[in-house]
C-alpha cells in the first residue's frame, strides 16, 4: 500500500552501489564512490516513472564515514522528512558502515516516516549486480503507507537500524537482524510484515556539534585471550571520553581489561560492555559493576555512548 504522500527523496553517499572496476566482472578489485546518485537512479528502468527526487550529499566509500557526513546526513534528512509532500527517504550507501549509520540516524531522527538505507555488495560494473534490485526494493519500502523509523533493505529484506547487522564480507545476502530476524521481505514489490517498524525518541540535529572536533571521543577495544589493560589505558591517556568493550561470550571481560577498564570508570571514562558474538543480549548479573549495550553490537554501541555524553 503505497502512502499519500507522493515524493521519495534519494540521497546519495557513494559506497559499493556506487562502485566501478575496470575489468567487468571483477568483484573485488573495484573503487567504491564513481558514480554519481543521479546516475544510479537513471539506471534502472523500473524507477523512470517513480517520483523522485536526487540528492549527492557525500561521495565516500563507507569506511572512511566521518561525524561530519553523519551529521550533513542528517540534517538533509530533517529538511527533507519535514515537507509535507514527501514518503520518505533512500538513502544509497556503503555497506561497511551501514549498520552504523543507521543506528545513529533512529537515535538521531526518530522519523515518523521511513528513511530507508540501501547499497550493494557488487559493483555498477559487476556481472549481476544487487544495487538496481536493493534500489527498488528500498523506494517501494519509502512508499509503503505507515512505514516509519530508519530501515536498511537488502536482498529482499527490511532490517530495523537496531538490529540490522553485516554478517559476510562477500554474499549478496550479506546482513541479518540477530535474533529479532526482519520488519519484513519484499516480494515481486509488494512487502509481507513480520513485525512493527522501529519507533524511539528523537536526540535531535541540533544536539550534534557542527564542529566534528567537538564530538566526544569514543573508541572499541577487545577482549581476547593473553588481554593486557595497556590500549585502555593508552587511550584514557589521549582523553578518550567512552570506551566499548567488545566482550567474549556474555560481556564477560579479561582480567587485566576489566583492571584497565574499572581504573577508568574510576576516572570518569564511561564504559560499556557489548559481546563480540555479533547475536544475542548481554545478559545482566547481580555483581555486574560495568554497564551493558543489551543487544547492541560493539560499533552500535559506540555511537549510542557516543550520543549519550553528547
Amino acid at each position: 500500500m503505497q502512502n499519500k504522500a507522493s515524493t521519495v527523496v534519494v540521497l546519495g553517499t557513494g559506497g559499493t552501489i556506487a562502485g566501478t572496476s575496470a575489468t567487468a566482472g571483477d568483484n573485488v578489485g573495484y573503487t567504491a564512490a564513481q558514480l554519481g546518485v543521479a546516475q544510479l537512479v537513471r539506471a534502472v528502468p523500473a524507477l523512470a516513472s517513480a517520483p523522485l527526487e536526487v540528492e549527492q550529499v557525500a561521495q565516500l566509500d563507507s569506511k572512511d564515514m566521518s561525524h561530519a557526513v553523519w551529521r550533513q546526513l542528517a540534517s538533509r534528512c530533517a529538511h527533507h522528512l519535514a515537507r509535507m509532500e514527501v514518503a520518505g527517504i533512500v538513502i544509497t550507501h556503503g555497506t561497511d558502515t551501514i549498520e552504523e549509520t543507521a543506528w545513529f540516524l533512529q537515535r538521531v531522527l526518530a522519523p515518523g516516516k521511513p528513511v530507508v538505507l540501501t547499497g550493494a555488495m557488487r559493483p555498477a560494473t559487476a556481472l549481476q549486480t544487487d544495487g538496481p534490485q536493493n534500489l527498488v526494493d528500498a523506494v517501494t519500502v519509502a512508499l509503503t503507507a505507515g512505514a516509519q523509523g530508519v530501515v536498511a533493505v537488502f536482498a529482499g529484506q527490511v532490517h530495523a537500524a537496531r538490529d540490522v547487522r553485516k554478517l559476510h564480507p562477500y554474499r549478496v545476502d550479506a546482513f541479518g537482524s540477530g535474533d529479532a530476524g526482519p520488519i519484513a521481505c519484499i516480494e515481486e514489490g509488494r512487502l509481507r510484515m513480520f513485525r512493527a517498524w522501529p519507533a524511539g525518541t528523537a536526540v535531535g540535529v541540533d544536539a550534534l556539534p557542527a564542529d566534528e572536533s567537538e564530538w566526544p571521543t569514543v573508541d572499541i577495544v577487545t577482549s581476547h585471550a593473553g588481554a593486557s589493560g595497556t590500549v585502555v589505558r593508552a587511550l584514557c591517556g589521549a582523553g578518550v571520553k567512552g570506551l566499548v568493550v567488545a566482550s567474549t561470550g556474555n560481556g564477560t571481560v579479561h582480567r587485566e581489561i576489566e583492571a584497565a577498564l574499572d581504573e577508568a570508570m574510576r576516572h570518569g571514562v564511561q564504559v560499556l560492555r557489548s559481546t563480540r558474538t555479533n547475536n544475542g543480549s548481554v545478559l545482566r548479573a547481580a555483581n555486574d559493576g560495568m554497564p551493558t549495550a543489551d543487544d547492541l553490537t560493539p560499533s552500535k554501541a559506540r555511537v549510542e555512548l557516543m550520543l549519550r555524553l553528547l
